[in-house]
């Protein structure tokens, strides 16, 4: 099966498939213009394998575009709409696209009839996603058709998108977790909404207005429609939030959770690389306030020692994740893929060395605890970056925070925004933590900087 099958199989095409600014496509006419997309990369000389680079704007046609490229074998690149110039000109020399879409350009009329195109393997790739990462050359993951579909499919046997819900997405449509809701919607024959980044002051007004019963989001998404929603009345059709990228504090779950009075919060972890690692319950944080969930039913997760040998249950390493959802490597890094991917030599089954720190507990909740270079000493004891924030959070007062790590025997940087002082902040944070795990220095901020997909941008905060 291949990623547009799942559009071509849609029991009821009359039912809303996607809503943007300009109106809406029904699952019939989105699968037509995913078909007339086809025919316009086949008539330019589009062949398997060849890059399509689009731009991830809130647009419905970027919907059709990701089907069309699955019907011809292209291999889609989206990038974010607010790439610099260099950094798109880096991407574009990396992946060396054969076309780039332009969608103020004429959109290529409805299919008005069935065109068939040759089947592909579903091994081949069909998206390349530029992460972000820690280096400074871009980094692709390749992902085949295969591997998001037994993601997408994974993950939705545990958020159970129905056919009645509209899924409201303000995510950023090059970060997985963004596109994937294409995919979600797709499989349980729900309506996507396709949020404009210009109507961020109206977001809870969005939601009220479109009905949402589903809302994805990041923490800093997460902060900005609470504080957002808690002016207006409660909205009560909103039935889930899903969270993952970074910790939600519970803060903010609770900020949600008064206003949007019927909504369960669902947490998840995962990585590009992988999709997802693991699911918690709907409102899991209530019992298991620090797990991030269980692994997806047919992946495994094992957490190893520096020597890469497994740890007891309740013992801190590095997650490794192992099953048919990790993905295919990285584009055109032979090195960087050996030492992060590989294959169980007696299954062949592929497994993930995430540089994530974490442990399992008896039950197998994972409980993830920062990235490998997001742990440190500070006064000759060992701490975290998810460790420090999870404490600052919980400060009354305190809406944002980013930790800085020490770099080369540096200071360790708070940043913080809400209504209380440095001085109160770090008196609150001793009081949670002890001296010895104070960061060195706090500074309150109006905002924190954050990348395209959301995520607070630590490099950034370094300058």
């Amino acid at each position: 099966m291949l990623v547009h099958d799942i559009l071509d199989s849609i029991t009821l095409p009359g039912r809303t498939a996607v809503r943007d600014r300009t109106g809406s496509w029904t699952y019939s006419e989105l699968r037509r213009n995913s078909l007339a997309f086809a025919a316009w990369l086949s008539a330019r000389g589009v062949r398997r394998g060849d890059r399509i680079m689009v731009r991830a704007i809130s647009d419905k046609r970027f919907l059709a575009a990701l089907y069309g490229c699955s019907r011809v074998g292209a291999i889609f690149v989206p990038t974010s709409e607010t790439l610099k110039p260099y950094q798109g000109a880096q991407i574009t020399r990396d992946a060396e696209p054969a076309l780039t879409v332009d969608f103020d350009a004429a959109w290529p009329a409805i299919a008005e009839r069935d065109l068939s195109f040759p089947r592909h393997p579903e091994s081949d790739p069909l998206i390349l996603f530029y992460t972000s990462g820690s280096t400074a050359e871009p980094k692709a993951v390749v992902a085949p058709h295969e591997r998001i579909l037994f993601a997408a499919r994974a993950v939705q046997e545990r958020l159970r998108y129905r056919n009645d819900d509209t899924v409201f997405c303000r995510l950023p449509l090059n970060f997985d977790y963004g596109l994937y809701q294409i995919l979600l919607a797709a499989l349980s024959g729900a309506t996507l909404v396709l949020a404009d980044p210009r109507d961020d002051a109206r977001l809870a007004v969005e939601i009220q207005r479109h009905e949402a019963t589903i809302v994805p989001v990041v923490p800093g998404l997460a902060g900005m429609l609470a504080r957002l929603a808690g002016r207006g009345s409660p909205i009560a059709h909103v039935r889930l939030f899903t969270n993952t990228g970074e910790h939600l504090p519970l803060s903010t779950i609770s900020a949600l959770k008064e206003t949007f009075s019927g909504a369960a919060v669902q947490l998840m972890f995962g990585l590009t690389e992988c999709k997802r690692v693991s699911i918690l319950e709907p409102d899991g944080h209530i019992g298991s306030p620090l797990s991030v969930g269980r692994p997806l039913t047919g992946t495994s997760v094992t957490i190893l020692d520096e020597r890469e040998r497994p740890v007891k249950a309740g013992e801190s390493g590095q997650i490794v994740v192992c099953g048919p959802h990790v993905m295919a490597g990285y584009w055109r890094a032979p090195e960087l893929t050996a030492r992060t991917f590989g294959r169980d030599p007696h299954t062949g089954v592929p497994f993930l060395r995430t540089g994530d720190i974490g442990c399992l507990d008896e039950s197998g909740h994972l409980y993830f605890q920062g990235r490998k270079d997001q742990i440190f000493k500070i006064k000759g004891v060992r701490a975290s970056v998810a460790e420090i924030e999870a404490a600052v959070f919980e400060i009354p007062g305190v809406r944002d925070a980013a930790l800085v790590p020490p770099a080369d025997g540096g200071k360790t940087i708070l940043y913080a925004v809400g209504s209380l002082g440095s001085a109160d902040i770090l008196r609150e944070l001793e009081a949670r933590l002890g001296p010895q795990k104070l960061p060195d220095a706090c500074h309150v901020l109006d905002d924190l900087p954050r990348g395209s997909t959301g995520k607070i941008d630590r490099s950034a905060l370094r300058h």
